[in-house]
C-alpha cells in the first residue's frame, strides 16, 4: 500500500523550496495512492491539489483545506460523491473515469456555493436517463458540467421536473447495485481460477503472459490488481537491474585472477613506465570534487574509481602499495598516481645512469668500462675530449 508521507510530499514542492506548511499547490497524481491523509494538517493553504491517476477509493480527511479552489480525482477508484461539503472555497471538482454509480450523493454539493464547474464524465452514472439534468437541477450553482456550458434555460427545465428526474436515477441506481454485487462475485471467482493457474507454470515470463492475457472486466477491483502486479514488476525488474549491475562491478579479474583493463567515465590518461615505478596521469574533470574520487593501488594494477564509475588499469610488474603517491592538480584536475616497482630492473637502471653521463659529455675511461659490461657484444669507440 502506498501512503501519503511527509518525504513523498517534500519531493512535490521542490517548487516552494520544500516547504510543504505554506504549499498552494501539489500535485500528487500516479503514485498509487490508495487514501488520502495527512494533507489537511501538514498543508492547510492549498489551492490545488492533483490526485489523478491512484488508487483512491474513498474521498475523506479533506475537511480543513479551507482554501481549496481545485480538486482533481480524476482516474481513481471512487463510487461514490462525499466528505466535500466544508470545502467552501472548491470551485472545479474533476471526477473523470472513476466508478461512481451512486450519482445521488452529488446532493452532498449543494452548500459548496462556489462550485462553478464538475466533471463527472466516463463514469457510471453519465448514461442514466436525464443524467444531465438532475446533476444541473440538484446543483444550480453549477456553470459547467463535463466541460459543456450551463445556460439559464437549462436551469429552468431541469428545476421544473426535478423530483421525476430523481426517481429514475434513485431506480437506476438501485439496478447498478445489483449489477455490482455480481461483478464483485465474479471478480473474486476470477481471481481465484486465476491464482491457480499461475500458481501452475513456473517460467515467471510464462507467468507475467497468463495475467496479461486473462479476461477480466471494468472495475475498481481489477484496476487495483493491475496496479498491484505491474508495481511487483517493477520492484522485480529493479532488483535484477540491481543485481546485474553488482555482477558487473564484481568482474574485474578474469578468472585466473587477471585484473582487467576498463574505463568506464571514459577519461583521457597516460601510464608511463619507468625503470623504478609506474606514473599514472588521468585527466579527471577539473571542477570534480576530491571527494568523489577513490584510489586503490595494488600489486599488480591501479583502480580509481570516479562518482562510482570505476577506471582500472593492470600493470606488467608487482608494485608496492604502501609506497604509492596520489597527487591532484588544482589547476587542471589531472590525477597523478606514482607506484614505485617491488624489483627495479638493474640492467635498464644502468643503460639510464650511461645515457646521462654521455649525453653531459662525461666519456671517461670508466664511461667505456660501463658500458661494455652492458653492452658486451658491441664495439665501442672511446672518445677523448
Amino acid at each position: 500500500m502506498v501512503k501519503i508521507t511527509e518525504e513523498l510530499v517534500r519531493r512535490k514542492s521542490e517548487h516552494n523550496e520544500l516547504l510543504i506548511s505554506t504549499l498552494e499547490e501539489l500535485s500528487l497524481h500516479q503514485e498509487d495512492i490508495e487514501r488520502i491523509e495527512h494533507l489537511q494538517n501538514w498543508c492547510r493553504d492549498l489551492k490545488i491539489l492533483l490526485l489523478q491517476s491512484n488508487l483512491i477509493a474513498k474521498i475523506e480527511n479533506l475537511f480543513k483545506l479551507k482554501s481549496l479552489e481545485y480538486l482533481n480525482l480524476a482516474v481513481n477508484n471512487i463510487e461514490r460523491v462525499e466528505n466535500l461539503e466544508k470545502l467552501e472555497s472548491l470551485n472545479k471538482l474533476d471526477l473523470t473515469l472513476n466508478f461512481i454509480g451512486e450519482l445521488t450523493s452529488i446532493e452532498g454539493l449543494r452548500d459548496n456555493y462556489n462550485l462553478k464547474n464538475l466533471i463527472l464524465t466516463g463514469n457510471p452514472c453519465c448514461d442514466y436517463p436525464n443524467y444531465r439534468k438532475y446533476v444541473i437541477g440538484t446543483l444550480p450553482q453549477l456553470d459547467e458540467l463535463d466541460g459543456e456550458e450551463i445556460t439559464i434555460t437549462h436551469k429552468l427545465e431541469a428545476k421544473l421536473n426535478l423530483k421525476e428526474y430523481r426517481a429514475i436515477i434513485v431506480q437506476c441506481q438501485v439496478d447498478y447495485a445489483m449489477k455490482r454485487d455480481e461483478q464483485k462475485s465474479r471478480f473474486l471467482q476470477q481471481k481465484e481460477d486465476l491464482e491457480l493457474h499461475m500458481a501452475s507454470i513456473e517460467d515467471e515470463h510464462e507467468k507475467t503472459k497468463a495475467f496479461w492475457d486473462s479476461k477480466s472486466e471494468h472495475c475498481p477491483e481489477i484496476r487495483y490488481e493491475i496496479s498491484k502486479f505491474h508495481r511487483q514488476g517493477q520492484e522485480k525488474g529493479k532488483t535484477t537491474k540491481e543485481e546485474n549491475m553488482l555482477q558487473k562491478e564484481l568482474q574485474l579479474f578474469g578468472p585466473c585472477g587477471r585484473p582487467y583493463n576498463m574505463n568506464k567515465p571514459q577519461l583521457p590518461f597516460k601510464l608511463t613506465d619507468e625503470d623504478s615505478q609506474y606514473i599514472l596521469k588521468l585527466d579527471v574533470y577539473k571542477y570534480m570534487d576530491t571527494s568523489y574520487i577513490k584510489v586503490d593501488v595494488d600489486v599488480n594494477y591501479i583502480r580509481v574509481t570516479v562518482k562510482g564509475k570505476i577506471f582500472q588499469i593492470a600493470l606488467t610488474e608487482e608494485v608496492k602499495p604502501s609506497e604509492a603517491n596520489t597527487q591532484r592538480s588544482q589547476i587542471t584536475g589531472q590525477l597523478v598516481v606514482k607506484a614505485p616497482k617491488l624489483h627495479i630492473n638493474e640492467a635498464l637502471s644502468v643503460k639510464s645512469t650511461s645515457k646521462l653521463q654521455c649525453n653531459s659529455g662525461l666519456f671517461s675511461s670508466k664511461c667505456t668500462k660501463i658500458l661494455q659490461e652492458s653492452y658486451p657484444r658491441r664495439k665501442l669507440i672511446s672518445v677523448n675530449k
